[in-house]
């Protein structure tokens, strides 16, 4: 009983903390980065595993279809915009709603003698950026009542989990309601990326001092990550409920700390070939197209983590296709338009800035789709998947090469990690745009002959060099403090704007069209 009265009171946390929290603008972002950072980072590493083991791969349609259906929906119905977010921010605060009533049997389940207290810490931990969350999210739309009485549904509805007795919890299940609950997921996802009031503030308060309220944002979002890692840790603490997530856990945190010191060598590696004179502003087309491609640093994490074989494969696809857009004169897409004078500045802060994004999307993809419930042992779907995934995204080099070694790990076919390899950084519908078809025909020819070539030599991977587990552990902390002052320099949403390229302009989201511009 104790824990329920304690959920419920980290659930009314939230408005206190956004009343005090949002009475200027600085804290708004910080408010805004913190709810965006923790909110996002609970649905991508504990709710979707979760909906993998008991869904599967159809799972990941539904959170998809959830996801990008109002923004396709805004495209093609602009003057209904407005109530198609509305429906959105419905069906996501029902999916909260639905998943607290999970929460109030797993809350049954922590008081039994042989679960750990960290399970039902967890949970109530959870609650506060969830509580912060309805208020952020329903306030600005309808009000305080409304945002009131949810809240108090969110409560009603605990209670009725703990209460409720084994066969309502049968019933609402993940086994009965995956989908359901993919679905809503996809709309939590959606309403937290593509918030109206917080790009208004964010434009608002750009005007008169734009670093710093996203310093402000940067904090906010570094304090959500933080939680996040403490709940990870309760997590995996929690009890033979939680071994999947225990599992997923430990999963990619050892390829963090396999990855992080050949990261850091790669951004070393950057910025020496920029000291001597391989810069993105080169007026040499191939050089940018090498770098586009190659960096060349993104070669190092293939050979040492991957061997020098398939490296050398990666090498060769790529000098092809590089050696083809340059003849034909075809210009890469995300220009450099302003760089450091510093080599140092230029490795470990301005490449920091354009590939950590993508280093921890790849990490996260790779943790998801290659999750032991989605059956996607034949290669053909495995290429089928990842070029499907390729098409709205604007890969970098070193988020490919990151990808392709999580997916190796993972037990994927050779075929699809040289897909990753080297046609992440290219295969993308911004860049597509601007070859004709001639030229996309004879791109797509040569990744196709590349991975059949794969497959038919099936080159075998295997890691160059094991580094003592403490030099990892210290390469993994630069690497964090590293990332960290990134999100501090851009703030959060700024530092995911390259990857979210879809986003709808119904939504008042003037200040990112303009960001996509000047990439």
């Amino acid at each position: 009983m104790l824990y329920l009265l304690a959920s419920c009171i980290a659930l009314l946390l939230g408005p206190l903390f956004y009343r005090f929290l949002s009475t200027e603008n600085g804290l708004r972002k910080g408010l805004d980065g913190f709810i965006f950072v923790s909110l996002g980072g609970l649905v991508l590493l504990h709710i979707l595993p979760e909906l993998l083991e008991h869904g599967g791969f159809l799972a990941i349609i539904f959170v998809i279809v959830g996801m990008w259906g109002p923004t396709a929906s805004e495209k093609l119905f602009h003057r209904y915009s407005e109530v198609t977010h509305k429906f959105t921010l419905f069906l996501g605060v029902a999916g909260l709603l639905l998943h607290t009533i999970t929460d109030g049997g797993a809350m049954v389940l922590a008081q039994q003698d042989n679960t750990s207290i960290l399970l039902a810490l967890g949970i109530i931990l959870h609650r506060l950026p969830v509580g912060l969350a309805i208020w952020w999210l329903v306030k600005p739309q309808v009000g305080s009542r409304w945002a009131m009485a949810v809240l108090a549904a969110m409560m009603i509805l605990t209670g009725a989990g703990y209460f409720a007795g084994e066969q309502m919890l049968t019933q609402l299940s993940l086994d009965n309601t995956v989908y359901l609950q993919a679905f809503v997921t996809g709309s939590i996802l959606h309403v937290v990326l593509h918030q109206p009031h917080a790009h208004d503030s964010s434009s608002n308060s750009n005007t008169v001092h734009p670093e710093k309220y996203e310093y402000h944002a940067g904090i906010g979002s570094l304090l959500g990550i933080g939680l996040l890692c403490v709940l990870l840790m309760m997590d995996s603490g929690g009890g033979h409920e939680h071994h999947h997530h225990d599992h997923s856990t430990e999963q990619l945190l050892d390829w963090m700390l396999t990855l992080a010191p050949v990261l850091l060598l790669s951004y070393a590696v950057a910025g020496l070939r920029f000291k001597l004179g391989l810069s993105p502003q080169s007026k040499h087309l191939g050089k940018r197209w090498l770098q586009r491609l190659a960096g060349p640093e993104a070669l190092i994490i293939t050979a040492f983590l991957l061997g020098p074989l398939v490296a050398l494969f990666q090498l060769i696809g790529l000098l092809i296709i590089g050696a083809l857009l340059t003849f034909s004169k075809v210009e890469p897409t995300d220009p450099h338009l302003s760089i450091p004078t510093s080599p140092l500045r230029f490795g470990f802060a301005h490449i920091i800035d354009r590939s950590a994004p993508w280093v921890l999307l790849s990490l996260i993809l790779a943790n998801l789709i290659g999750h032991p419930s989605v059956p996607l042992e034949n290669p053909i779907i495995q290429v089928a998947v990842l070029m499907v995934l390729f098409l709205p995204m604007r890969f970098c080099n070193l988020g490919g090469a990151v990808l392709a070694l999580s997916l190796a790990y993972s037990g994927w076919s050779m075929p699809a990690v040289m897909l990753a390899l080297i046609a992440a950084p290219i295969f993308n519908l911004a860049q597509l745009k601007l070859m004709n078809l001639t030229q996309r025909v004879v791109v797509i020819g040569i990744i196709i002959a590349s991975l059949a070539l794969t497959a038919a030599l099936q080159p075998e991977w295997h890691i160059m060099i094991s580094m003592p587990e403490s030099i990892n552990i210290i390469s993994l902390l630069i690497l964090a403090g590293l990332f960290a002052a990134s999100l501090l320099r851009l703030g959060p949403r700024k530092f995911l704007a390259r990857i979210m390229l879809l986003k709808p302009t119904a939504h008042s989201h003037d200040s990112h069209d303009h960001g996509h511009k000047q990439h």
